[in-house]
């Protein structure tokens, strides 16, 4: 009995002294005031994290999954159209970055050119009255001659008759008009000026006349041998100019659209690099080879000192107009087929994708139209990791779908 009672006293001690506690608790906190909730983070917006390309204004149930839609925090997402990067995993996963810069650049391609004659310095040497090559002075083909050299001397024997009626009409003291006839008469049938003050200081008929070379350069055809008749009209020689040569060259289809009249081009000898010469194109011929896909470009090479014949090979420097252009690396780009994406720094530790519009390839980088301004970093080294971290984050999957994505 006392036993029983002696516990039921200590079971009420213990209570009388928890209420204790707790009055001097409510009186100690009473003039304090209560620790302020932490801030709420924003919400940009929630998804489906099985279907990230489309985004939800308010929670709720998601359409697709059996399963409630989930927050995208602003300081998670690195904002709407970003990814953060944290700098200890930005180190793991070796990220380098690279400035876009405007660049002067002409955009240039090589090309192997053939050297031709240039056809428009050719001319031709004929006679105009029948008669006989009496002697040649130019025998081969291809033989280099100056102006004025003699080719040959012709012996025109039709000649004689007009010139012996014009110097009798003079010795006989005629009407001058007459003679001034007789005169015009040889002109029309094109007896040199020279071999007339010939026959008129010989007092005798002149048959025999030279023919000399109009220009310099090299008989490209040689029509004649000595000894034989030639008639009016007759090609005896064919002199082609070497001041000024073709180089022909194959030009791709797509790189000739890159190419308009009076480029300036560079001519380096294929058999001697230190042989360089100036150049200009002149013609680019309006038709491609089918099989090839090529065009054909005459490029007008400076040849004064002679260094360049026919059938040399000639490795030509093709440079356009020099301009101001946005270059981005080649190995910044994700290229999904249809698409060039890279990857941009927009702030320490956040990354967003742009779409880039691209130009030309220059080498190992890509000409940019649209997507990105100078001065701004891409993504080099890394960029396909941190595009895989932003499709987990929705980032480039809503961009992908961002057409169908619910209000």
């Amino acid at each position: 009995m006392k036993r029983s009672t002696l516990v039921i006293s200590l079971a009420l001690a213990g209570l009388l002294l928890a209420g204790a506690g707790y009055l001097l608790g409510r009186a100690s906190g009473s003039g304090h005031d209560m620790p302020a909730p932490a801030a709420e983070r924003k919400i940009l917006y929630w998804h489906d994290p099985m279907v990230p390309g489309h985004r939800f204004d308010k929670p709720g149930k998601s359409p697709f999954m059996d399963m409630q839609l989930e927050p995208v925090y602003a300081d998670e997402a690195g904002g709407q159209a970003g990814v953060q990067i944290s700098p200890g995993l930005q180190q793991n996963l070796g990220l380098r970055t690279a400035v876009v810069r405007k660049t002067e650049l002409a955009p240039s391609f090589d090309a192997v050119g053939t050297v031709q004659f240039d056809e428009r310095q050719q001319l031709v040497v004929q006679t105009r009255v029948a008669g006989y090559v009496e002697r040649l002075a130019v025998r081969a083909p291809m033989e280099r001659v100056s102006r004025g050299q003699t080719l040959a001397t012709v012996f025109a024997p039709e000649w004689l008759g007009p010139q012996n009626e014009w110097l009798a009409l003079r010795r006989a003291g005629v009407a001058p008009e007459l003679v001034e006839a007789a005169r015009e008469r040889l002109r029309a049938l094109s007896i040199p000026d020279a071999l007339v003050r010939q026959s008129e200081a010989a007092g005798t008929a002149q048959a025999r006349f030279t023919l000399s070379a109009p220009a310099g350069g090299v008989v490209a055809e040689l029509g004649v041998r000595e000894g034989v008749a030639v008639t009016p009209g007759m090609t005896l020689f064919r002199i082609a100019g070497l001041d000024k040569v073709w180089a022909v060259a194959e030009v791709p289809e797509a790189q000739a659209v890159r190419l308009a009249r009076g480029q300036k081009v560079r001519a380096v000898l294929q058999a001697d690099g230190t042989q360089a010469f100036a150049g200009e194109l002149k013609e680019l011929l309006p038709q491609v080879k089918a099989d090839t896909r090529t065009l054909q470009a005459r490029f007008e090479v400076d040849n004064r000192a002679g260094r360049l014949v026919p059938g040399m090979l000639l490795r030509l420097q093709v440079a356009g107009a020099s301009a101001a252009r946005l270059l981005v690396p080649s190995e910044a780009l994700i290229r999904t087929g249809t698409r060039a994406v890279a990857l941009v720094r927009t702030a320490p530790g956040a990354f967003e994708p742009r779409e880039l519009k691209l130009g030309a390839e220059l080498g190992e980088q890509f000409e940019v139209l649209d997507g990105l301004h100078e001065g701004e970093e891409v993504v080099v080294s890394g960029q396909f990791l941190v595009d895989s971290e932003a499709r987990l984050k929705s980032v480039l999957g809503a961009m992908n779908a961002a057409s169908g994505a619910a209000p």
